[in-house]
Formats: C-alpha cells, sequence, structure tokens
C-alpha cells in the first residue's frame, strides 16, 4: 500500500524530485532482494541440520573461532568442532548439503530429533536396543569401549579387572551406557547420582567428589591428555570386564524414526569410510581438543 500511494502521489512533484524517488525506490528493492534471499553461494542446496552438545570433547565442542575447520554453530557467536563435527562435515558434503550446527543439551537432543527440529544427532550415543525402538540409527561411525578413569594417586590405581574397583564412589553422565549399564556392574559401588556432562563428571574425579568415573576411550583418552593426575583403566583384555554387547559400544547417528531415505543416504556416505579412518579422525580431534592446546 506504501509503494501504490507514492506511484499515485508522484504526478504532483517535480522531474528531480521524482528521479530522486526513484533511486531511493530501486536501492529499496536491491536492499530487500538482498536481506531476503541472502548469499546466492550454496542457496540452492539443501540445508542439513545436525544436533550436539558442543560440550563432550572430543566428540564435540565449542570454540570462539573457526580453527582447525570449525563450523558455525546456529544462533550463536561461537563455532563447533571435534570428532562428530568431523562426520557431520563428511556427511553434508557426501550428501551435497549444506551444514548447520545446532547446540542442544543432551538430554533435548532426542526431541529435538523426535519434532523435526533438527534432522539428525552427531553425538556420540550409543545404539542400544531401546533407543532403536524410538529412533532410527545408521550403520556405526565410531566404536567406543567402556573404560574407567581414576586419580594416579588413588587406591583403585592399580586395579586389572572391575573387581579391583569394589567399594569404589562413582559417577558418570547421565543418560548414558556408561552410567546406566556400566558402572552399576561394579562390585558393591558408591553410585552418586550422575552428572550432566561429560566435563561435569571429570571435575568430579579431579576434585576428589568421587573416585571412580566410567566413560568410552576417546573422552578419557582425551582426559588424561588434559589431566595427568588422572589414570585410565582400560579392561577389555581381562576376563573382569564390563558386560556389555556391541550394540552398546556402536556409536550411531540417530534420526526420527522412519527417516529411511535419509537414512539410506548416510549409510551410503558412511560406507566409505573404514575403522581405520576413524581412528585417525578421532586422534586427530583429540589432538586440537581446546585443553589439549598451547
Amino acid at each position: 500500500m506504501i509503494l501504490y500511494r507514492s506511484r499515485l502521489n508522484l504526478g504532483g512533484m517535480d522531474n528531480k524530485m521524482k528521479r530522486i524517488i526513484a533511486v531511493i525506490f530501486a536501492l529499496l528493492l536491491a536492499f530487500s532482494c538482498l536481506t531476503a534471499c541472502g548469499d546466492s553461494k550454496g542457496s540452492d542446496r539443501p540445508v542439513l541440520r545436525v544436533g550436539m552438545e558442543c560440550a563432550y570433547a572430543p566428540y564435540n565442542w565449542s570454540q570462539p573461532t573457526n580453527a582447525n575447520g570449525a563450523v558455525p554453530i546456529h544462533g550463536s557467536n561461537d563455532f563447533a568442532f571435534g570428532y562428530d563435527v568431523m562426520m557431520a562435515k563428511f556427511v553434508a558434503d557426501k550428501l551435497d548439503m549444506d551444514l548447520e550446527i545446532h547446540m542442544i543439551d543432551w538430554d533435548s537432543l532426542p526431541m529435538a530429533v523426535q519434532s523435526g527440529a533438527i534432522d539428525i544427532e552427531i553425538a556420540g550415543r550409543s545404539i542400544t536396543a531401546e533407543r532403536q525402538m524410538s529412533f532410527d540409527f545408521t550403520t556405526p561411525y565410531y566404536y567406543a569401549s567402556i573404560v574407567c578413569l581414576v586419580r594416579a594417586d588413588g587406591p583403585f590405581a592399580s586395579a586389572t579387572d572391575i573387581s579391583g574397583l569394589t567399594g569404589a564412589t562413582g559417577t558418570s553422565q547421565l543418560g548414558t551406557v556408561w552410567y546406566n549399564i556400566a558402572l552399576p556392574q561394579v562390585p558393591e559401588v558408591n553410585m552418586l547420582p550422575g552428572m550432566d556432562s561429560a566435563p561435569a563428571m571429570l571435575v568430579a574425579l579431579t576434585s576428589g567428589a568421587v573416585e571412580l568415573v566410567v566413560t568410552d576411550m576417546p573422552t578419557a583418552m582425551a582426559a588424561v591428555s588434559v589431566y595427568p593426575e588422572l589414570k585410565l583403566l582400560d579392561f577389555t583384555e581381562s576376563n573382569g570386564n564390563f558386560n556389555v554387547s556391541d550394540e552398546e559400544v556402536n556409536i550411531g547417528i540417530m534420526l526420527q524414526k522412519g527417516n529411511t531415505e535419509l537414512l539410506d543416504k548416510i549409510n551410503e556416505a558412511l560406507s566409505g569410510l573404514t575403522v581405520a579412518d576413524f581412528i585417525r579422525m578421532m586422534d586427530e580431534a583429540i589432538s586440537v581438543q581446546p585443553l589439549a592446546v598451547d
């Protein structure tokens, strides 16, 4: 309506004023196109919206710059990087899609997938039978054995299997296989409430609030590279290891149930990677995690 009225009123103006109005009108149209249409680069490609915590090194974390190929976090001035971001970039490239990283807390990620707020979750989540009842998962994009972290100078540093942890006070991250399945297998464990995040469980251990943390190998490797006072205990070659199934240590990309078209495309992309590729990428992520860099 504003433009229509202006057009009607032009008849009462001199030629100079008409030219000024025409220039202003042209500039407004150009600005409108720029703001509404956005940058034309990549605008014809669909967007892959990927959710993760951005607080779970070495799988994912946030940082203030795009160093090492970090990706902008949607709605934030920060950037995301880590193994999950590397994997998200690989998948998006294979699917010819633009990548959009969404930072969402661990407990809210499943709801974000179910509601369609994001297309997929890449957040170091293991593929359990219970989770598969509500979500679809890709083939594994990592295989993560379950290990323990203790203080190197503590009473459990010499443990060679889980029996050597008897009576320890322990915790892990809430809502994980580590906390729900593995930690209760420690004999007579004093099991404290689960922590909201992986950093929180590490703080509990380094501060002395607990004597034991159960986690996966990449998280433990990243932790000992930062905290020399911690020791990694790996019982996988002993008879006294944690009793977990393969599905509980296989890490997958989570999708909305029934989204078979996207599932098939991502599985096809992942088929081009080997276990050696997984290890190489994870080692790279561990080497540049924020706390490990001078």
